[in-house]
């Protein structure tokens, strides 16, 4: 290589780096704030996140205080001073129905607002659905049980082979003991059925006379 192409190459690297100085004078800031922004991010993260974890130790001891109470009004009037917004709602909501002895009109309300809650996961909607119809029990009309539990027994819900056992169990009350074994019957071979769910299947159908399919 001659003289003059190395100076010329010397020259060219000087003026890139000039160019390369120049534009970081000018447009270096994005850089530095972009670089505050990803520290900025993960530390508003990490106090999200803390912040969360500190409300749901705080949900979660006040509700273990409420149960150990003793009497269930104690109980359901502690749970009902826990202040829960979002899925402790939800789940404060489905509490405050464990006690339907004690005051079955507040927990019937309870589950219908946890029913009604269109920002609450399908998981906590429908639980109160089904947990509505089991205590609610025979003073609520077999008509609307039936609406209720054909809502949540659909494919996708989380409690649709629950459902479909208490529909089941409305066609006994009714009498319709076919259709009953028939719907038990499905239950037995569904995967999404818990053991036990097919062991209560099981017996129900054979205490209405009808018979379990052959294992094969």
């Amino acid at each position: 290589m001659s003289n003059n192409d190395s100076f010329i190459d010397e020259v060219t690297e000087e003026v890139r780096r000039d160019k390369l100085f120049a534009l970081f004078r000018k447009y270096g800031w994005i850089g530095i704030v972009a670089v505050l922004g990803i520290v900025g991010g993960t530390a508003w993260n990490e106090w999200q996140q803390s912040q969360q974890e500190a409300r749901a130790q705080t949900f979660g001891n006040a509700v273990l205080d409420a149960f150990d109470l003793g009497a269930p009004a104690e109980r359901i009037a502690a749970l009902r001073d826990v202040p829960a917004t979002g899925a402790q709602a939800g789940l404060l909501g489905l509490m405050l129905s464990t006690d339907p002895e004690a005051d079955k009109t507040a927990a019937l309300a309870a589950l219908d607002a946890v029913a009604a809650d269109q920002a609450l996961a399908p998981v906590y909607r429908d639980l109160a659905v089904l947990r509505r119809v089991l205590v609610a029990g025979t003073e609520m009309p077999l008509a609307e049980r039936r609406t209720a539990l054909e809502g949540i027994a659909v494919a996708g819900r989380p409690y649709r082979v629950l459902a479909q056992e208490q529909l089941a169990i409305l066609l006994i009350e009714e009498g319709d003991s076919a259709g009953a074994i028939a719907m038990l019957t499905s239950l037995l071979s569904d995967q999404e059925a818990s053991v036990g769910l097919r062991a209560r299947a099981g017996q129900l159908i054979v205490a209405l006379g009808g018979s379990l399919p052959e294992a094969g």
